[in-house]
C-alpha cells in the first residue's frame, strides 16, 4: 500500500515546507493538506520538487471557524464568498501541482435550498477543475464531530455524483467518519470504488494512529488490494504523542503489503 501524510494533522510542529521534508524522510509516499494558503505557493512547489512527493489534495477555506463555519459551498446566503474561495483553492492548486480540491459543504439545515446551492457550487468547481486537470472531492463527515454538516453519508454523496455526472467529481472516503456514521466499510468501499477518489484512515473512535480501535486496518488494507485499489491511503489522524513516534502502524502495514 502507498500512504500519504495529511499535513493538517501530522508534523504540525513544523512549517508546511519543513513538514514536506519530514514526511519524505519518514517514508511517506505522498502528501495531502488542509489549508496551505499561508505558505507561498512557490515555496510549497519547491519543497515538493525537492522531495519528489505528490500533493494529492487540499481543502477549500472553511470560512470563519471561530464562528462555527466548516465550509461554505452549501450555504445559499454566502454563495459569492464560497465561489471566491473555490477560485482561490484552484488557483493555489494549479500553482503548486496539488492534484485535487476538497470542496467543503458546511453546516446546513439540510433543506432543498442548501442542496441546490451545494450542487451549483460543485458544478462551478468542476468547471474550474476541468481547466486545470485537477480533481474535485466531496467528503461525507460524521455529525458527531461536526454537527449539522451538510454531507454526512455516502448515499448522499453518490446521488450528487450520479446526478451531476461530472468526471472531475469523486468521493473522499474517510474510514473514520464512515465507520461512525455507517459501519460496513468493506462492502461500502467495494460498491463505491469506481467513484472514490481518495481514502483516509484513523482509529475509531479516538482518531489517533490506525493501530487500535474498532477497525481492523490490516484486514481492510488487504481487502482494498484484493479489490484492485491502487491509490494512496491518507493518514489523517491526531498522533498520540509525536508524529514520528507513532509511525509503527505504517511500517507494519508496508511490511505486510
Amino acid at each position: 500500500m502507498k500512504f500519504s501524510a495529511n499535513l493538517g494533522f501530522l508534523y504540525t510542529d513544523l512549517s508546511l515546507t519543513d513538514a514536506v521534508h519530514a514526511a519524505n524522510v519518514d517514508g511517506f509516499d505522498a502528501l495531502e493538506c488542509h489549508f496551505p494558503y499561508d505558505t507561498p505557493p512557490e515555496k510549497l512547489k519547491a519543497a515538493l520538487t525537492q522531495t519528489g512527493l505528490r500533493m494529492l489534495g487540499m481543502n477549500t477555506w472553511p470560512g470563519d471557524r471561530a464562528a462555527g463555519d466548516f465550509g461554505l459551498a452549501a450555504l445559499p446566503g454566502r454563495a459569492e464568498e464560497a465561489r471566491a474561495e473555490i477560485e482561490r483553492a484552484f488557483t493555489y492548486a494549479a500553482a503548486t501541482g496539488v492534484e485535487a480540491v476538497h470542496v467543503m459543504a458546511g453546516r446546513t439545515d439540510g433543506g432543498t435550498a442548501t442542496e441546490d446551492c451545494f450542487r451549483d457550487n460543485l458544478n462551478y468547481a468542476c468547471d474550474l477543475a476541468a481547466q486545470h486537470d485537477i480533481g474535485v472531492l466531496i467528503e461525507p463527515i460524521n455529525t458527531r464531530d461536526v454537527a449539522g454538516y451538510h454531507l454526512s453519508g455516502t448515499a448522499h454523496a453518490e446521488r450528487i455524483i450520479n446526478d451531476l455526472a461530472r468526471p472531475e467529481l469523486k468521493i473522499m472516503f474517510d474510514c473514520y467518519h464512515m465507520q461512525i456514521m455507517q459501519g460496513d466499510l468493506a462492502k461500502t468501499i467495494e460498491e463505491l470504488l469506481p467513484i472514490i477518489g481518495h481514502i483516509q484512515i484513523a482509529a475509531v473512535p479516538d482518531r489517533t494512529e490506525p493501530d487500535q480501535g474498532e477497525v481492523d486496518y490490516p484486514w481492510l488494507m488487504k481487502h482494498l488490494q484484493d479489490l484492485g485499489y491502487n491509490g494512496h491511503i491518507g493518514a489523517e489522524y491526531r498522533p498520540r504523542t509525536t508524529t514520528q513516534d507513532g509511525l509503527g502502524w505504517m511500517r507494519a502495514l508496508k511490511g505486510n503489503a
